[in-house]
């Protein structure tokens, strides 16, 4: 086993990493931007070494820095975590050269299910069904012959990256022009890459995923399914599991198809395959993300496995401590991603400093938080504060638990996403599972159009601030307004919430 780690990443996965190591008896090392010297990762690793300003670009992305670092460290292992360079196959090559074990799959894999055409051809390969569309890059001019093909509506999508970059919904031709221009766009600044590929566009899909562990020895398990349809601008904002439309039989089929689509990848350590189910419950690959996941707690929960502590253990070529009959799911689980953002304002991100913060407790809550009273949350970064992660015996009892927990959830000096998180658990569509991507959507729809739905979102809004007296602030709303930060109506006074 390792003695020590580098964890080449920031935040509350950092934190969540060294913990980890920590429980491992591993030494560890952080490195840190300029905005991050006094954050809480920082605190708490055995070592912390300073890589550069706050730009991503020139800090947490700059591999000859992290390997440096790691070098002089004499860490012997770097976890990536997610985002910034966990995904990176020249970080990956990197670490080899420098006689470094990368706490990740390999570099193949990471190529190949780093382009998603390459990916679905994979999955083709492993008889994994697919959503119909097309496996290679498109000229422009393909595009547009390709759509009327497939017939609209359709999905441009990057060749490479993910988290919505490089992604567009395309309902008609007339729509078609300017959706590629944005989508190449987009794709070109975050990836370096303006590749587009087509997919139908599956109506009211559910987005489901299935984690999964490998070693180095082919031995491979899956740990059950998280729904992640509550999503807005195609990233995740609740997940849970197990999902209200699966069974046994569905759940071993999306296993079993999954742990394919990795063998055939050559895939080891901890991954997600994504895929979409579509309303008469037929399952689509849509994608592999070859790195920890940031909702993979909902999964320990119901599980008992620590994930990260399997990814260190394949890592240092040990084989998995589990079989699939060792699987056992009890209880239900729900992880909520508290982000610094305000989400009655189009989810704008609402950086700022923390002038008060205390998490909630009690039977069955987890909270993994990159934060503290005090703290200040840079604009640079992911504006993640915090995961809230609650188990209960079933999902009721989760929705019921977890509207407690949001309620004792306080993030003052900034706004954050806890109300939303409110109005969702009350919303019936959640509660009864009678929902799908577009579920965000709808809710803010609501909001803006101004409805009596949208009033009543409002009003509940205002009676969530109203259980924070002590955070709340009176604002005046101008008569028919619907941004429930404010106040509604001629001569309704309403408390709201500045989280």
């Amino acid at each position: 086993m390792f003695e020590k780690v580098l964890v080449a990443n920031r935040s509350e996965i950092a934190v969540r990493i060294i913990r980890a190591c920590k429980e491992m008896g591993i030494k560890t090392v952080a490195v840190f931007s300029d905005v991050d010297r006094d954050a809480l990762h920082v605190r708490m690793a055995d070592e912390a070494y300073h890589i550069g300003p706050p730009p991503a670009r020139e800090s947490y992305l700059r591999i000859d820095k992290i390997i440096d670092v790691a070098k002089r460290s004499g860490a012997e292992a770097i976890h990536p975590g997610y985002g910034f360079l966990a995904e990176n196959a020249e970080f990956a090559q990197a670490c080899e050269d420098a006689g470094i074990v990368f706490i990740g799959p390999p570099k193949e894999s990471i190529v190949a299910m780093g382009s998603k055409t390459v990916a679905r051809q994979t999955a083709m390969k492993a008889d994994v069904p697919v959503i119909p569309g097309t496996l290679e890059p498109l000229s422009d001019e393909e595009i547009f012959q390709k759509a009327e093909e497939i017939g609209f509506p359709i999905m441009l999508k990057a060749v490479a990256g993910g988290g919505g970059k490089g992604m567009r919904l395309v309902k008609s031709r007339e729509e078609l022009e300017s959706a590629v221009r944005l989508a190449r766009s987009e794709a070109k600044g975050a990836f370096g890459d303006d590749s587009l590929y087509i997919e139908k566009y599956i109506e009211n899909p559910r987005h489901v995923e299935m984690q999964i562990l490998v070693d180095r020895y082919g031995n491979g398990i899956y740990l059950g399914e998280r729904e992640c349809s509550i999503q807005r601008r195609h990233q995740k904002v609740i997940e849970e599991t197990p999902s209200v439309i699966m069974d046994e039989e569905l759940r071993r089929r999306m296993g079993e198809a999954a742990l394919r689509v990795a063998k055939a990848a050559g895939y080891y350590s901890a991954g997600t395959v994504e895929f979409l189910v579509d309303k008469d419950r037929n399952f689509y690959f849509l994608e592999v993300n070859t790195r920890l996941q940031v909702e993979h707690p909902v999964t320990e929960m119901v599980t008992g496995i620590d994930i990260v502590k399997e990814m260190i253990k394949i890592a240092a070529g040990e084989k998995l401590s589990y079989t699939q009959d060792d699987v056992k799911m009890e209880g239900a689980s729900m992880e909520f991603r508290i982000y610094a953002e305000d989400p009655f304002n189009n989810f704008m991100p609402a950086p700022g400093k923390i002038t008060g913060f205390r998490v909630p407790g009690g039977p069955g809550i987890r909270v993994d938080a990159g934060v503290y009273e005090g703290a200040v949350v840079p604009m640079e970064y992911d504006p993640i504060v915090a995961k809230l992660i609650v188990w209960g015996k079933d999902r009721k009892e989760v929705i019921e638990r977890s509207k407690r927990a949001l309620r004792e959830f306080v993030v003052r000096g900034i706004k954050t996403t806890i109300p939303f998180h409110l109005v969702v658990l009350d919303d019936e569509r959640f509660v009864s599972g009678d929902f799908d991507t577009t579920f965000v959507e709808s809710v803010l729809d609501k909001l803006g159009r101004g409805s009596q739905e949208g009033l009543e979102l409002a009003l509940a809004l205002a009676a969530i601030a109203e259980d924070q007296k002590e955070y709340a602030s009176e604002r005046v709303c101008k008569e028919g307004g619907m941004d429930p930060w404010k106040f509604f109506g001629r001569k309704m006074l309403m408390r709201t919430c500045w989280w």
